[in-house]
């Protein structure tokens, strides 16, 4: 059995911090790494299935868009029922998505294929999408690129196509956002990161990643023309809704 390696990046102590980024190092301890920082990630995953054999229709697409180690593909393609399917999963990082490319290409006992692109998501076309699941990735996006390609998202869907959009948010009252981000680190030490390593990965994140509000997501959705844009699952500050076309 492989065993997985420990992430251990930002557990020295350094004077210059550099912008956090999806490079070989990262890629070697994503397991770990995704595990011990995003509550509820395993739980995202394993839901997928359901999802995937509710909503892949034959001869549909499935996206995984910032597909990293390929998780939710591969979650996809053991929900998916509906004949002449087929699941792209897309990251514009080489590092992820050549270990991506090695775990769709595992045996498997499930026939719908995955295709791996290293790519942009802002620059890939959408077809025939019954499913596409941005799961901690929007995030990632400068805030102006976020609607654009949810808009083009949108116009490739089938009608009754859904997006699953994995998020972490942040919130309008003071209060409430201190609160979870103090949960959150609390949690991070529980499982074994130090203080150290909890606030300079922060800092690696700073003008990284760039959380919005729940009403945000919300908002920016339905005024694309998505209906039925509801939370599903949330744990502290992270969150995943479901929004359908």
């Amino acid at each position: 059995m492989k065993i997985r390696k420990k992430d251990n990046i930002f557990a020295r102590a350094t004077d210059r911090i550099a912008a956090f980024e999806f490079d070989d190092k990262v890629a070697s301890v994503f397991a770990d790494m995704i595990e011990r920082s995003v509550p509820g990630y395993a739980d995202i995953i394993r839901m997928l299935p359901v999802l995937a054999e509710r909503f892949a229709v034959a001869g549909s697409n499935c996206y995984d868009l910032g597909c990293s180690l390929g998780a939710v593909a591969l979650a996809l393609r053991a929900g998916i029922k509906a004949p002449g399917c087929r699941i792209y999963a897309v990251d514009n990082a080489p590092a992820m998505i050549a270990r991506c490319r090695d775990h769709a290409a595992a045996p498997s006992p499930f026939p719908t294929p995955i295709e791996t692109l290293c790519a942009d998501i802002r620059e890939i076309e959408f077809s025939r999408a019954a499913i596409v699941v941005l799961n901690f990735t929007l995030q990632f996006l400068p805030v102006a690129d976020r609607e654009p390609l949810l808009r083009r998202i949108y116009d490739g869907m089938v009608p009754g196509g859904i997006v699953v959009l994995s998020e972490k948010i942040t919130h309008d009252d003071p209060y409430s956002r201190d609160l979870l981000i103090d949960i959150y680190h609390a949690w991070k030490h529980a499982n074994g990161y130090s203080q150290l390593e909890i606030s300079q990965k922060r800092t690696a994140l700073e003008n990284v990643l760039r959380p919005e509000t729940l009403a945000v997501h919300r908002r920016r959705l339905e005024q694309i023309g998505f209906r039925h844009c509801e939370p599903w699952f949330q744990c502290f500050n992270f969150m995943s809704l479901t929004a359908c076309k």
